[in-house]
């Protein structure tokens, strides 16, 4: 048996906080680490000792094997617990932690080399009859025979980095035409992201379900399965419902699913929790085949949690401990879950950063937050900022609960999936069970959010510092008084600002012929309609409806008169010379010169935000100036180049 009493968690954010409530209940002292980024973080007052570990680039602290410990070192931690992301499943943590005589909360060193790359996973499980999907590794092949390989395997084909996960470098391959642009690109990404630009080829399912199991081990040799989880309802391979158990499998398929996935935990002794992911045939519910073995605990493990009634974290810290794994318990109703992101749906799920004026949580469901009230959304983590976990009898009740509680979710200073999920969870074919990957891409792209009368009253009351709803009206530090902003705004005795939505429609706030709402709504019909409003820094009002949050910027007279202006002349051949960037990041490319002329939707700069680059365009034909260099942080809609336009052809040579 190993005994501890002091356990570091090596990661941030909401899983950060979910391990810090266990070990709290466990009688544990809890370590956690920050960045600068963090250092106000919730996870870093929750738990008894806080230790800065680094700049905000995760490259710089979370992924820094020495930092972290170097951080349990001085605080005499025993244990390290790494969440999952970030050095979850590194081998070189685990060995660091076996070097310094430190319990690494996973599994041994052969388990993560062996089902870290996904090649040797492949072949590990294969010669333990785990189905695979028909494939090859294409580590040492040359591009010929890689094409020679993948006309015998049969297209369409999946290519697919042998390191990392999440989905990173996978191209899709419909016919042979296309086979060296996608072993190029998948290449090229693979090296950026995992140092490594190994490939795997495999047969593609056309309409797959993404079923994972989970399963534990303990260190006397015994693996075992405790349920299956639905992952299928993801977009660009990032899941964003998950449920426990799964959408509907015919008679027997569950049983062998547990069976497969318990075998490729044996073929490498797997001790702790750990997750085998399989492809189901829509068309075929009978077939299923091995994708991967995450060596580590899911972001959708509170689904099974709330299904078998088992803490996977302490259950985690048992096994480490040298317990015994206890009987697995039977599966009660039906969990679904929902990752809330911190992005804007109706502009491509562009990332959206800043300060949380507003967080309200539903009642009666489980909410995992990585955020609270005055929290900072940065740009240098993933946009996953909360998950909303709902628990019913069963599969229609579980997405009822959800969809009300998703409803009450306030998040106001931020753009949220919110309403997206809503609009997800009462979709026929997901009530149905009528699930694959691909569903999420048909209901794209994603309407902007309509913003009712009550939400500009709202903003109305906001501004003239009237409390709509207690405690919402929020004036964000830096900013104005909420009155001062009104007299500004309007003339003495007006009764009425406009505002501007992000998607460019101007609300002049008259009364709404159909609804009967107007400018003179009082404050407790607000209030009883539950629409909380908050003013951020730059003066804009947030509001929150049924879920959905809007920034609305207020107009005044002579910017209301402009809009309209610009709105009614002849807009075909004129286009604003700014180029503006779409969210707050740094600036990790240029891509023309000062001076040059460049045509339009030529890329000018690449900004960079929560792992993803997002290219800023041309306007138009014209001569670029630039406004930013790179390593420059950028503001949401700040200029970072204009085009001046010319009346001849983009001088192509101009632009690199």
């Amino acid at each position: 048996m190993t005994t501890f009493d002091t356990v570091l968690v090596a990661n941030r954010g909401e899983i950060a906080r979910r391990i810090i409530r266990t070990l709290r209940q466990q009688g544990l002292r809890s370590v956690a680490v920050y960045s600068d980024a963090d250092a106000d973080a919730p996870h870093v007052r929750e738990a008894d000792v806080a230790v800065r570990i680094g700049p905000a680039p995760a490259s710089e602290s979370y992924l820094d094997v020495d930092a972290v410990m170097r951080a349990a070192r001085d605080t005499g931690a025993q244990a390290i617990h790494p969440g999952y992301g970030f050095l979850s499943e590194s081998v070189a943590l685990a060995r660091a932690c076996a070097d310094a005589g430190v319990v690494f909360i996973g599994p041994s060193t052969e388990a993560l080399q062996i089902m870290g790359d996904k090649a040797t996973a492949r072949e590990q499980v294969a010669a333990r009859d785990v189905p695979v999907v028909p494939g090859f590794d294409a580590t040492g092949l040359t591009d010929g025979q890689i094409a020679v390989r993948a006309a015998e395997v049969g297209y369409p084909l999946l290519v697919k980095p042998s390191a990392g996960g999440g989905g990173k470098g996978m191209e899709v391959v419909a016919d042979e035409a296309h086979l060296d642009a996608a072993l190029a690109s998948a290449r090229r990404v693979a090296k950026a992201a995992f140092s490594d630009d190994a490939l795997l080829l495999e047969r593609l399912i056309s309409r797959p379900r993404h079923i994972e199991v989970q399963v534990f081990g303990d260190s006397y040799g015994t693996v075992v399965a405790l349920g299956e989880r639905e992952c299928t309802l993801q977009r660009r391979h990032q899941k964003v419902i998950e449920e426990a158990p799964s959408a509907g499998l015919p008679d027997g398929v569950r049983e062998r699913l547990f069976d497969a996935a318990v075998r490729a935990a044996e073929s490498v002794s797997y001790v702790g929790a750990g997750t085998v992911e399989f492809l189901v045939d829509a068309d075929a519910p009978q077939e299923f085949f091995f994708i991967e073995m995450n060596t580590r605990l899911q972001v959708e493990h509170p689904v099974t949690e709330a299904v078998t009634g088992l803490d996977l974290v302490a259950l985690q810290l048992a096994v480490a401990a040298g317990d015994a794994l206890p009987a697995v318990p039977p599966v009660t109703g039906h969990a679904v879950e929902a990752r809330v992101y911190a992005e804007s749906p109706s502009t491509g799920f562009l990332p959206s950063t800043g300060r949380v004026l507003r967080f309200d949580a539903p009642s009666g469901v489980r909410v995992d937050a990585a955020i609270e009230t005055g929290s900072e959304v940065s740009a240098f983590y993933d946009p996953m900022i909360a998950k909303v976990v709902a628990h019913g009898t069963d599969r229609r009740s579980a997405l009822e609960q959800l969809d009300a509680a998703l409803a009450d979710v306030v998040i106001l200073g931020v753009e949220t999936s919110v309403e997206f999920l809503r609009m997800l969870v009462t979709n026929e074919r997901v009530v149905a069970g009528d699930l694959d990957t691909g569903l999420i891409e048909t209901l794209l792209p994603v309407a902007p959010a309509v913003v009712s009368p009550r939400m500009v009253d709202a903003a109305r009351l906001a501004l003239r510092g009237e409390d709509a709803v207690a405690s919402a009206s929020l004036v964000a530090q830096g900013s104005s008084r909420a009155g001062d902003v009104w007299a500004a705004l309007t003339d003495a005795g007006a009764r009425e600002v406009a505002f501007l939505t992000d998607a460019g429609e101007l609300l002049d706030g008259r009364a709404d012929a159909e609804t009967g709402a107007s400018a003179e709504a009082d404050a407790a019909g607000i209030a009883a309609a539950r629409v909380p409003a908050a003013i951020d820094a730059d003066g804009a009002v947030w509001v929150s409806e049924g879920g959905r949050s809007v920034r609305l910027r207020p107009l005044d007279r002579r910017a209301r008169m402009k809009h309209r202006l610009a709105a009614a002349g002849p807009t075909d051949a004129e286009t604003s010379p700014e180029a503006r960037a779409p969210m707050p990041g740094n600036v990790v490319a240029v891509h023309v010169d000062e001076g040059a002329a460049v045509a339009k939707g030529e890329p000018l700069v690449s900004i960079e935000a929560m792992k993803m680059e997002h290219p800023v365009l041309a306007p138009h034909d014209g001569t670029v100036h630039l406004m930013v260099a790179v390593g420059d942080q950028a503001r949401r809609d700040q200029v970072v180049a204009t085009v001046t336009e010319h009346s001849g052809p983009a001088d192509s040579e101009g632009a690199s």
